[in-house]
Protein backbone atom coordinates (compact mmCIF):
# COMPACT_ATOMS: atom_id res chain seq x y z
CA UNK A 1 0.00 0.00 0.00
CA UNK A 2 1.07 3.38 -0.45
CA UNK A 3 2.05 5.06 2.80
CA UNK A 4 0.33 8.62 3.76
CA UNK A 5 3.01 10.49 2.49
CA UNK A 6 3.42 8.96 -0.65
CA UNK A 7 -0.43 10.05 -0.87
CA UNK A 8 0.72 13.49 -0.59
CA UNK A 9 3.33 13.26 -2.54
CA UNK A 10 0.80 11.80 -5.32
CA UNK A 11 -1.94 13.85 -5.11
CA UNK A 12 0.34 16.70 -5.27
CA UNK A 13 0.46 15.43 -9.31
CA UNK A 14 -2.78 14.30 -9.34
CA UNK A 15 -4.28 17.52 -8.11
CA UNK A 16 -2.32 19.63 -10.85
CA UNK A 17 -3.93 17.53 -13.66
CA UNK A 18 -7.33 17.94 -12.06
CA UNK A 19 -6.88 21.42 -12.60
CA UNK A 20 -5.18 21.63 -16.03
CA UNK A 21 -8.39 19.62 -17.28
CA UNK A 22 -10.29 21.77 -20.07
CA UNK A 23 -14.34 23.28 -19.17
CA UNK A 24 -15.58 21.13 -21.18
CA UNK A 25 -13.60 17.82 -19.54
CA UNK A 26 -14.66 18.50 -16.20
CA UNK A 27 -18.29 19.11 -16.88
CA UNK A 28 -18.69 15.68 -18.35
CA UNK A 29 -17.04 14.14 -15.70
CA UNK A 30 -18.07 15.77 -13.58
CA UNK A 31 -21.90 14.95 -14.70
CA UNK A 32 -21.16 11.27 -14.65
CA UNK A 33 -19.75 11.72 -10.77
CA UNK A 34 -23.56 13.02 -10.09
CA UNK A 35 -24.85 10.49 -12.51
CA UNK A 36 -22.96 7.61 -10.35
CA UNK A 37 -23.65 9.58 -7.04
CA UNK A 38 -27.70 9.98 -7.92
CA UNK A 39 -28.07 6.00 -9.05
CA UNK A 40 -26.57 5.20 -5.99
CA UNK A 41 -29.24 7.30 -4.28
CA UNK A 42 -31.70 5.80 -6.03
CA UNK A 43 -30.25 2.30 -5.35
CA UNK A 44 -29.64 2.73 -1.93
CA UNK A 45 -33.94 4.00 -1.22
CA UNK A 46 -35.13 1.17 -3.57
CA UNK A 47 -33.11 -1.32 -1.05
CA UNK A 48 -34.04 0.56 1.69
CA UNK A 49 -37.92 0.66 0.84
CA UNK A 50 -38.23 -2.91 0.35
CA UNK A 51 -37.50 -3.85 3.60
CA UNK A 52 -39.46 -3.25 6.62
CA UNK A 53 -37.55 -3.15 9.60
CA UNK A 54 -36.69 0.36 10.05
CA UNK A 55 -32.86 -0.04 11.39
CA UNK A 56 -32.08 -3.18 9.21
CA UNK A 57 -33.30 -0.95 6.19
CA UNK A 58 -31.44 2.10 7.38
CA UNK A 59 -28.26 -0.56 7.50
CA UNK A 60 -28.85 -2.06 4.16
CA UNK A 61 -29.47 1.52 2.09
CA UNK A 62 -26.24 2.65 3.31
CA UNK A 63 -24.02 -0.61 2.47
CA UNK A 64 -25.60 0.48 -1.28
CA UNK A 65 -24.62 4.00 -1.41
CA UNK A 66 -20.88 3.24 -1.55
CA UNK A 67 -21.39 2.06 -5.23
CA UNK A 68 -21.59 5.70 -6.17
CA UNK A 69 -17.94 6.80 -4.99
CA UNK A 70 -17.11 3.50 -6.19
CA UNK A 71 -17.96 4.23 -9.77
CA UNK A 72 -16.54 7.42 -9.21
CA UNK A 73 -13.32 6.48 -8.22
CA UNK A 74 -12.71 3.68 -10.28
CA UNK A 75 -14.22 4.82 -13.35
CA UNK A 76 -12.65 7.84 -13.49
CA UNK A 77 -14.69 11.05 -12.91
CA UNK A 78 -14.72 14.50 -11.26
CA UNK A 79 -16.73 14.51 -7.44
CA UNK A 80 -16.79 18.01 -6.38
CA UNK A 81 -16.81 16.84 -2.69
CA UNK A 82 -13.61 14.64 -3.08
CA UNK A 83 -11.86 17.54 -4.67
CA UNK A 84 -12.02 19.42 -1.85
CA UNK A 85 -8.76 17.64 -1.23
CA UNK A 86 -7.42 19.94 -4.03
CA UNK A 87 -6.54 22.39 -1.02
CA UNK A 88 -3.31 20.16 -0.15
CA UNK A 89 -1.55 21.04 -3.78
CA UNK A 90 -3.09 24.89 -3.29
CA UNK A 91 -1.19 24.90 0.34
CA UNK A 92 2.12 23.75 -1.61
CA UNK A 93 2.03 25.96 -4.14
CA UNK A 94 1.26 23.86 -6.88
CA UNK A 95 -1.73 25.02 -7.53
CA UNK A 96 -3.53 28.72 -7.63
CA UNK A 97 -6.65 29.46 -6.00
CA UNK A 98 -7.95 30.53 -8.63
CA UNK A 99 -7.03 27.34 -10.31
CA UNK A 100 -9.19 25.37 -7.72
CA UNK A 101 -12.05 27.34 -7.49
CA UNK A 102 -12.34 26.78 -11.07
CA UNK A 103 -12.02 22.72 -10.78
CA UNK A 104 -14.73 23.26 -8.02
CA UNK A 105 -17.26 25.45 -9.61
CA UNK A 106 -17.25 23.88 -13.35
CA UNK A 107 -17.69 20.09 -11.14
CA UNK A 108 -20.34 21.49 -9.15
CA UNK A 109 -22.33 22.37 -12.26
CA UNK A 110 -21.59 18.74 -13.93
CA UNK A 111 -22.96 17.19 -10.84
CA UNK A 112 -26.00 19.19 -10.85
CA UNK A 113 -26.59 18.62 -13.99
CA UNK A 114 -25.76 14.44 -13.45
CA UNK A 115 -27.75 14.34 -10.21
CA UNK A 116 -30.99 16.39 -11.40
CA UNK A 117 -31.06 13.59 -14.71
CA UNK A 118 -31.71 10.77 -12.09
CA UNK A 119 -33.70 12.90 -10.02
CA UNK A 120 -35.95 13.62 -13.36
CA UNK A 121 -35.78 9.92 -14.69
CA UNK A 122 -36.24 8.24 -11.58
CA UNK A 123 -39.78 10.10 -11.01
CA UNK A 124 -40.60 10.04 -14.78
CA UNK A 125 -40.13 6.74 -15.30
CA UNK A 126 -42.71 6.18 -12.45
CA UNK A 127 -39.78 4.01 -10.66
CA UNK A 128 -41.53 5.63 -7.31
CA UNK A 129 -44.63 3.51 -7.88
CA UNK A 130 -42.27 0.67 -6.74
CA UNK A 131 -43.80 -1.38 -3.53
CA UNK A 132 -47.03 0.26 -4.23
CA UNK A 133 -46.21 3.68 -3.66
CA UNK A 134 -43.82 3.46 -0.46
CA UNK A 135 -41.16 4.58 -2.72
CA UNK A 136 -42.67 7.91 -3.83
CA UNK A 137 -43.09 8.49 0.20
CA UNK A 138 -39.76 7.58 1.31
CA UNK A 139 -38.02 10.07 -1.32
CA UNK A 140 -40.46 12.51 -0.72
CA UNK A 141 -40.38 12.29 3.31
CA UNK A 142 -36.13 12.21 2.97
CA UNK A 143 -36.38 15.21 0.81
CA UNK A 144 -39.01 17.32 3.29
CA UNK A 145 -36.85 15.99 6.27
CA UNK A 146 -33.29 17.92 4.46
CA UNK A 147 -35.40 20.98 3.54
CA UNK A 148 -36.40 21.07 6.88
CA UNK A 149 -33.13 21.97 9.07
CA UNK A 150 -31.71 25.07 10.34
CA UNK A 151 -28.59 26.16 8.76
CA UNK A 152 -26.43 25.40 11.27
CA UNK A 153 -27.66 21.53 11.68
CA UNK A 154 -26.94 21.26 7.50
CA UNK A 155 -23.70 22.27 8.00
CA UNK A 156 -22.23 20.38 11.07
CA UNK A 157 -23.53 17.35 9.06
CA UNK A 158 -22.11 18.82 6.17
CA UNK A 159 -18.64 18.96 7.98
CA UNK A 160 -19.06 15.39 9.10
CA UNK A 161 -20.25 14.21 5.98
CA UNK A 162 -16.69 15.23 4.13
CA UNK A 163 -14.15 14.34 6.52
CA UNK A 164 -15.35 10.81 5.75
CA UNK A 165 -16.01 11.06 2.00
CA UNK A 166 -12.48 12.42 2.01
CA UNK A 167 -11.08 9.86 4.20
CA UNK A 168 -12.66 7.37 1.75
CA UNK A 169 -11.07 8.99 -1.04
CA UNK A 170 -7.98 8.92 1.10
CA UNK A 171 -7.64 4.99 1.85
CA UNK A 172 -8.54 4.73 -1.77
CA UNK A 173 -5.68 6.16 -3.18
CA UNK A 174 -3.93 4.10 -0.14
CA UNK A 175 -4.19 1.03 -2.04
CA UNK A 176 -2.79 -0.13 -5.00
CA UNK A 177 -5.39 -2.79 -6.03
CA UNK A 178 -8.48 -2.42 -7.24
CA UNK A 179 -9.99 -4.83 -4.60
CA UNK A 180 -8.03 -2.82 -1.89
CA UNK A 181 -9.79 0.60 -3.20
CA UNK A 182 -13.21 -0.40 -2.83
CA UNK A 183 -12.66 -2.04 0.49
CA UNK A 184 -10.87 1.32 1.42
CA UNK A 185 -13.97 3.12 -0.11
CA UNK A 186 -16.80 1.68 1.34
CA UNK A 187 -16.11 1.64 4.63
CA UNK A 188 -16.07 6.16 5.07
CA UNK A 189 -19.04 5.97 3.04
CA UNK A 190 -21.11 3.36 4.60
CA UNK A 191 -20.61 5.55 8.16
CA UNK A 192 -21.67 8.70 6.14
CA UNK A 193 -24.86 7.53 5.18
CA UNK A 194 -26.00 5.73 8.23
CA UNK A 195 -25.17 8.18 10.95
CA UNK A 196 -27.65 10.77 8.19
CA UNK A 197 -24.56 13.06 7.70
CA UNK A 198 -25.23 15.47 4.48
CA UNK A 199 -23.63 15.52 0.94
CA UNK A 200 -24.04 18.23 -1.33
CA UNK A 201 -24.28 16.24 -4.39
CA UNK A 202 -26.53 13.09 -2.95
CA UNK A 203 -28.84 15.64 -1.61
CA UNK A 204 -29.20 17.38 -5.33
CA UNK A 205 -30.61 14.02 -6.44
CA UNK A 206 -32.53 13.24 -2.92
CA UNK A 207 -34.14 16.91 -2.95
CA UNK A 208 -34.36 16.91 -6.47
CA UNK A 209 -36.40 13.52 -6.60
CA UNK A 210 -38.63 14.71 -3.93
CA UNK A 211 -39.26 18.01 -5.74
CA UNK A 212 -40.14 15.99 -9.07
CA UNK A 213 -42.54 13.36 -7.26
CA UNK A 214 -44.72 16.28 -6.02
CA UNK A 215 -45.76 17.29 -9.59
CA UNK A 216 -46.92 13.76 -9.98
CA UNK A 217 -50.48 13.85 -8.15
CA UNK A 218 -50.56 9.68 -7.10
CA UNK A 219 -46.97 10.63 -5.62
CA UNK A 220 -48.42 13.56 -3.39
CA UNK A 221 -51.38 11.82 -2.14
CA UNK A 222 -49.42 9.24 -1.12
CA UNK A 223 -47.58 11.40 1.10
CA UNK A 224 -50.66 13.33 2.10
CA UNK A 225 -51.70 10.09 3.22
CA UNK A 226 -48.72 9.29 5.06
CA UNK A 227 -49.20 12.45 7.05
CA UNK A 228 -46.36 14.42 5.42
CA UNK A 229 -46.43 17.72 5.28
CA UNK A 230 -44.37 19.25 1.86
CA UNK A 231 -44.49 22.54 2.88
CA UNK A 232 -40.71 23.16 3.47
CA UNK A 233 -40.14 21.32 0.23
CA UNK A 234 -39.45 23.93 -2.52
CA UNK A 235 -36.78 25.00 -5.08
CA UNK A 236 -36.32 28.22 -2.85
CA UNK A 237 -35.35 25.85 0.70
CA UNK A 238 -33.48 23.11 -1.42
CA UNK A 239 -30.83 25.83 -2.50
CA UNK A 240 -31.04 28.16 0.70
CA UNK A 241 -32.15 25.82 3.65
CA UNK A 242 -29.86 22.48 2.34
CA UNK A 243 -27.35 23.02 -0.60
CA UNK A 244 -25.62 26.09 0.52
CA UNK A 245 -25.04 24.77 4.04
CA UNK A 246 -24.42 21.85 3.19
CA UNK A 247 -21.72 22.93 0.39
CA UNK A 248 -20.55 25.25 2.88
CA UNK A 249 -19.52 22.20 5.40
CA UNK A 250 -17.82 20.13 2.58
CA UNK A 251 -15.79 22.70 2.06
CA UNK A 252 -14.63 22.36 5.83
CA UNK A 253 -14.77 18.89 5.94
CA UNK A 254 -12.90 18.55 3.32
CA UNK A 255 -10.43 21.09 3.68
CA UNK A 256 -9.65 20.20 7.36
CA UNK A 257 -9.06 16.95 6.40
CA UNK A 258 -6.81 18.27 3.22
CA UNK A 259 -4.74 20.59 5.45
CA UNK A 260 -4.32 18.55 8.40
CA UNK A 261 -2.42 15.74 6.05
CA UNK A 262 -0.67 18.30 4.54
CA UNK A 263 0.67 19.71 7.84
CA UNK A 264 1.68 16.31 8.89
CA UNK A 265 2.81 14.64 5.93
CA UNK A 266 4.47 17.57 3.75
CA UNK A 267 5.06 20.74 5.61
CA UNK A 268 8.47 21.40 5.78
Amino acid sequence: MNTPSEIVSNYMTIGKGKCALPTWKLLVLGILAGLFIGLAGLGATTAAVSISLASVSKLVGACIFPAGLIMVVIAGSELFTGNCLLVIPLLEGEIKAAAMLRNWMFVYIGNFIGSIAVAAGAVYSHQLSLFGGAMSTAVISTAVAKCSMTFGEALLKGVFCNILVCIAVWLGMAAKEVSGKILGIFWPIMLFVLCGFEHSVANMYYIGAGLFALGNPDYLAAAGAAGIETSALTWCNFFTANLLPVTIGNIIGGGVVAAAYWACYRKK
